[in-house]
Parts: C-alpha cells; sequence; structure tokens
C-alpha cells in the first residue's frame, strides 16, 4: 500500500490546479528534463559510435594483441618463451613482426616512413585483406625467395611519392646502419640500402598514422636493412576461439608487454573518453538550469495548496510528512521527465542506427561513413538516469527543506 504521502504526491500531479499557469510549469519542468535526458543520451550514443567507428579501423591493422619487450626495442625471436607461444592453445595465428624507421626515395621524392616487416602467415593474423586496393588480385607474396621483395605502401604515401601502384620504378629504402656516426663526407656509407618493388597494390585504412606513414614489406627485409637479423619488435597474435590473454601474459612473465586494440591506440581512446567525459559534464549543467524548473513548480504549488497543509495539520500530520509530500511531488516530475526522455532517446538512436537520419554530408562517400554512427550502452542508461534522479533530488530537497 502507498504512503499516504505519496498518494496525495499523485494527486497533486494529475489534478487539475485552480490557476492554468501550474498546470504549465508543471508541464514545462518534464519537458525540460526530459529534453536534457534525451540529449545526455543521444550525444553520449554519439560518442560510443565514434569510438566503436575508430576501433573498427584501427582493426585493419592493429593485431587482437600485441607482444612487445617491457625493455629496449628488440628482442631475440628464439627466445624460449615466444617460441613457447607457438603452442599455446589460446592462439590460433602468430606473427613475428620488424618495424622501424627508415627513409623512402622514389624520383625526386623522399619521405621519412616507418617500415613494418612481416611473416608470410600476416594475412592470417590481420584484417590487411579488407583494406587492399589494386588490380591484383588477393594479397601479393611480399618477397620471392631472397630474389625480389615488395612493398605494400599505404595511399597516401603514394601520395606524397607521387608514384602509382604499377610504378615500375623500385623504391629505395635507407635505414641508418647500428652503431655508426653519420660521414658527412659520405652520409649515403652510414645507411644500409636496399630496393622494394611495388606490388600492384596499396591499402588503406582510413587512418592517417598508417595510411600516410606506413609500407608493409617482408620480416626477412625489414631484419636485414635494420640489422637486426633473428631479431624483431613486437610479436602480433590473434587469439583462438575462448583464448585467454592472461595465460599468455602468465607464459611470458614480467620482460613482455601484452596489449590489446584499445591499449595500442591508448592516446586517442583517452582523448575521445576525455571529450565525452566534457560533454558528459557540460550537459549535466544544463540538466542542473532544468530542474530549477522543478523548484518553482513546487514553490507555486505549495503557495495554492496552503489549506490543503492546513488541513492536513489539523489531522495532524507533522511538517515533516507535508514536506515528504512536496518532495515525493518533485521527484515524481523528476522520474517523468527522465523515463520520457530516456525511452525518446533510446528510440531516436535506434532509429538513427537503422534509417541513418542525420548524415555527414550533402553527398555519399564524402566521409568514410554516411551517417552519424550510433551505439546505445545500457551502462550509459543506468548512469544518466542515475545522474538525472540525483539532479532532481537534490533540487526538490533544496526547494522543501525550509518548507
Amino acid at each position: 500500500m502507498l504512503p499516504y504521502e505519496l498518494f496525495i504526491a499523485f494527486r497533486y500531479l494529475f489534478s487539475k490546479k485552480s490557476h492554468n499557469v501550474i498546470n504549465i510549469i508543471s508541464m514545462i519542468s518534464v519537458i525540460g528534463v526530459a529534453v536534457t535526458t534525451m540529449a545526455l543520451v543521444c550525444t553520449l550514443s554519439v560518442y560510443n559510435g565514434f569510438q566503436g567507428l575508430v576501433a573498427d579501423l584501427f582493426t585493419g591493422f592493429d593485431p587482437e594483441l600485441k607482444v612487445t619487450p617491457a625493455k629496449g626495442a628488440f628482442m631475440d625471436i628464439n627466445d624460449k618463451r615466444l617460441r613457447a607461444l607457438q603452442h599455446s592453445k589460446d592462439i590460433a595465428v602468430l606473427t613475428p613482426v620488424m618495424e622501424g624507421q627508415a627513409l623512402v626515395i622514389a624520383g625526386q621524392e623522399q619521405v621519412a616512413v616507418t617500415l613494418k616487416g612481416v611473416d608470410d602467415n600476416y594475412i592470417e593474423q590481420s584484417n590487411i585483406a579488407d583494406a587492399l586496393y589494386g588490380e591484383t588480385e588477393g594479397v601479393p607474396n611480399l618477397h620471392i625467395a631472397d630474389i625480389l621483395e615488395y612493398g605494400i605502401p599505404g595511399i597516401q604515401l603514394c601520395s606524397k611519392l607521387s608514384i602509382g601502384i604499377n610504378s615500375v620504378d623500385p623504391l629505395q629504402i635507407y635505414a641508418p646502419k647500428q652503431g655508426e656516426r653519420v660521414n658527412m663526407a659520405n652520409p649515403t656509407s652510414s645507411f644500409n640500402h636496399d630496393e622494394l618493388q611495388m606490388s600492384g597494390v596499396v591499402f588503406s585504412v582510413h587512418q592517417n598514422k598508417y595510411d600516410a606513414n606506413y609500407i608493409l614489406c617482408s620480416l626477412g627485409f625489414a631484419q636485414r636493412i635494420f640489422d637486426q637479423r633473428g631479431r624483431i619488435s613486437a610479436m602480433e597474435i590473434k587469439l583462438a576461439k575462448g583464448g585467454s590473454r592472461s595465460n599468455i601474459e602468465a607464459l611470458l612473465g614480467e620482460d613482455f608487454i601484452v596489449q590489446d586494440r584499445y591499449e595500442q591506440q591508448e592516446d586517442v581512446f583517452r582523448i575521445m573518453k576525455i571529450e565525452k567525459l566534457l560533454t558528459y559534464a557540460f550537459l549535466c549543467f544544463i540538466l542542473i538550469v532544468a530542474c530549477l524548473n522543478i523548484i518553482g513548480t513546487l514553490s507555486m504549488l505549495m503557495i495554492e495548496k496552503k489549506k490543503d497543509v492546513c488541513t492536513l495539520s489539523n489531522l495532524g500530520a507533522t511538517a515533516g510528512q507535508i514536506r515528504r509530500i512536496f518532495f515525493y511531488e518533485g521527484q515524481l516530475i523528476t522520474i517523468a521527465g527522465a523515463v520520457v526522455g530516456l525511452i525518446t532517446g533510446v528510440l531516436l538512436c535506434l532509429g538513427q542506427q537503422h534509417y541513418g537520419w542525420i548524415r555527414m554530408g550533402q553527398s555519399e562517400g564524402s566521409f568514410i561513413i554516411d551517417a552519424y554512427p550510433i551505439i546505445v550502452n545500457p551502462l550509459d542508461i543506468l548512469v544518466i538516469f542515475a545522474t538525472v534522479i540525483s539532479v532532481g533530488s537534490l533540487s526538490v530537497y533544496l526547494s522543501v527543506k525550509r518548507f
């Protein structure tokens, strides 16, 4: 059975007031809370959508798990702990990688790049096949024995170098020799030099970090040009179904660092989280302003119900019980606004997901995606509901405590 204070609050909420303006202000209070709640749901869902989009884009290049040395830049490929990974049931594909900085020269153009040497099973471990563009079908071999070495540059890097995907002129690759100073009399003697043939394809993962700076090549080529034969900079892992990261970390010990895709791009996702948090805080300030309407509503309602208050006092109601009536009244307004806002926000987000009402540009193909991405996170819904109720309760409490 409902407490009589809550029952009276329900009657006050839905009954017609003697002054119509109080009904209007009550409705405005509900709408204000609902609109702000809806804005919170939609805005945070858009941030979730962009975060998911970025994660999907990085999926084409970043491995599911990446193992790097805790100290130094390189590790021995024959380390017994790394070799033990080959027999782990948690791993589906294991790819040794050598990555480093080099200078590439094509004609009159020269660009500092990141050269990434990968093993032949790289196609099985990554999603790079979905990011390749060109006339060659499938993924080309990156080397033919030790005779010819091929490279797959990013699409923006090709533009920087002013070369096409079918260029017959090889790319000239230079990397500094280990432990040597640059000989100013003959600078080229201080660099290892080799050539990469164009493979007929380029990759595009829609991330400037990779598309404008990376060249994929064979593992052997990268080890030779960086003077790191028998060594690698990372081990990239595709987990088996049901595979556990913790088992891999336990197998490797503290001398190695294991990172997932989010940790590999920690700076990017940290910035996105900060932006989301700041937006949430800004909308909370707007929510506080919206809740001020509730204070006005309750103040006018208290004035109108003075006769009812006197009657309840004569019947034995205490001041605390009367305050609870108006506190419940304010809570009902807050809950009504929160529920309406959450339902409306979720419906708008689902509509955007399925129909793409709000477009990214005037024409298709202007951006990576045509419509704003949306991901509704149940945890966000709970946080928003808790925030609205908390802010509303505080506003109501401050309004009725002096009654």
